[in-house]
């Protein structure tokens, strides 16, 4: 071959890999595009869908449009929400990505649709007086201002990366559409100061709660001489605890379809469901621990799979509970489309909850990674024991919040655990350090540096914060927006 031919295959080859390399950027750069598109004939389809239910008339373009804005809510929560059950999982590598968004997608589906809520409060728990917005038109007008608001709010958080809570967020629309449509003095503000107190309870039960158990596990499993054994011991009192939390939201959540139940009732279900699955864990735990050395690094098969079932159940209790705040006001828009009549609270039909329950799943897989990623990769580095403590204090704190009697979130209680896990951690390894410095004057690492290398990263504990603390003030102006812009077009 002459020099001249090898010369031009060489610039074919530098001009196809040219090419190769532009067509793997656009691949690349139109990925984001394609989970638009799918959401854009999501939502096109829920209009379409709410068209068949409503019928040609007036006020059924309402239904129609609140449907859009539904299924955009819905799109959103699985975005975002959904992070904070399967987040910790992820980041302690008990799941991968793909198999987290699978459980969760069939988990939220499946607590939407058995246990979600039959009856929804259309004024979100009394954040408004209902007589202020008795007149149909403006009651209409006010809950889509209230669910696009919310929408639009949970979506720019995302974005960020904080995850916030989407109870909040609607709790805020309700709020500024309310005080457009009928002033301050319509706004319950005793009931919006407990939602604030909230911000702070929420985090602080969590974190308290998930440094405790983690400070547990390694003073009880981790840090003594036979590791196994004390795991074989202690693993099935953990799996015990979880079931019985577990047992008692369902309980509240899953049976008040079939009979009524106060919460004695359902901590009594979940202590008899506790003792059961305990003491059927105890032959399990010891199959599973046979062969392992004894070190910490064993510890965390035995914790993977009760990780994993955790992980899943938080998921079906959230689209149990939270599938309102995507279909609460749609709802609420379809009951006053059939009665002409505003009902403080109204049942959720069979095709809202699918809305809500397909789109809380849409979201998530098309969008849920970034914030699956953010809360169990980015905050704090877990493992299998640290995931484990985070998903039993999200289970655990809303079980003992709700028999105080206190306003709690669940999004807020999740992440509160993740930072509890990872101060904790800090605190524990300075009290190390501390000790070995006592110990050994001359320390293998400088104060300065210790105090560099923080173990929960200080960028991300501010912005989730600011997320919180704005999420209600932010709703509420964009949903006074929407309102004031509904009203001058007409709708």
């Amino acid at each position: 071959m002459t020099d001249d031919s090898t010369r031009q295959w060489k610039t074919l080859d530098k001009d196809l890999n040219r090419l190769s390399r532009l067509e793997q950027a656009s691949m690349h750069t139109s990925r984001p595009l394609v989970g638009v598109g799918i959401s854009l004939v999501f939502v096109s389809l829920a209009a379409v869908a709410a068209a068949l239910f409503a019928g040609g008339s007036p006020q059924g373009l309402a239904v129609i449009v609140a449907s859009a804005f539904g299924a955009y809510m819905a799109l959103n929560i699985g975005a975002n929400d959904v992070a904070n059950n399967m987040g910790p999982a992820v980041g302690a590598k008990a799941l991968s990505m793909l198999g987290a968004i699978a459980i969760a997608a069939v988990c939220e589906s499946a607590g939407a649709l058995l246990a979600g809520g039959d009856v929804v409060s259309t004024i979100s728990t009394g954040i408004v007086d209902p007589q202020a917005l008795s007149s149909s038109t403006i009651f209409v007008r006010a809950m889509m201002a209230a669910l696009l608001a919310a929408s639009i709010w949970v979506n720019i958080a995302t974005w960020i990366g904080a995850p916030v809570s989407t109870t909040h967020a609607v709790v805020g629309g309700v709020m500024g559409a309310g005080i457009v449509a009928a002033g301050f003095g319509t706004v319950n503000w005793p009931t919006m100061g407990s939602i604030a107190a909230s911000w702070v309870i929420s985090p602080l039960l969590g974190g308290i709660f998930a440094a405790g158990m983690l400070a547990f596990i390694k003073w009880r499993i981790m840090y003594v001489d036979d590791k196994l054994a004390a795991a074989r011991t202690w693993v099935p009192v953990l799996i015990g605890i979880m079931s019985a939390a577990f047992a008692t939201y369902l309980a509240l959540k899953g049976l008040k379809k079939v009979i009524a139940i106060d919460l004695s009732h359902a901590v009594l279900i979940g202590i008899v469901a506790g003792i059961i699955l305990g003491l059927v864990s105890v032959p399990f735990i010891r199959r599973q621990s046979r062969g392992l050395e004894n070190r910490k690094a064993s510890l965390k098969v035995l914790f993977r799979l009760p990780l994993v079932i955790s992980a899943g159940l938080l998921s079906f209790a959230h689209g149990a509970n939270d599938v309102a705040n995507a279909v609460g006001p749609l709802a609420a828009i379809a009951s006053v489309h059939e009665t002409s009549e505003v009902a403080g609270q109204v049942a959720i039909p069979l095709w809202v909850m699918l809305i809500g329950a397909l789109g809380i799943s849409f979201g998530l897989v098309l969008f849920g990674p970034k914030l699956i990623g953010m809360v169990g990769n980015q905050i704090t580095k877990l493992n299998p024991m640290r995931a484990y403590c985070v998903a039993l204090s999200a289970a655990v704190t809303v079980i003992a919040a709700s028999w105080l009697g206190l306003p709690v979130s669940s999004t807020h209680i999740a992440v509160g655990g993740v930072f509890g896990v990872g101060f904790f951690r800090e605190w524990y390894m300075e009290r190390r350090a501390q000790q070995i410095e006592r110990d050994r004057p001359v320390s293998d690492m400088p104060h300065q540096e210790r105090t560099r290398r923080k173990l929960v990263r200080r960028s991300h504990f501010m912005t989730i914060i600011a997320a919180w603390v704005i999420t209600v003030p932010a709703a509420a102006l964009m949903s006074a927006g929407c309102f004031l812009l509904l009203r001058a077009i007409g709708f």
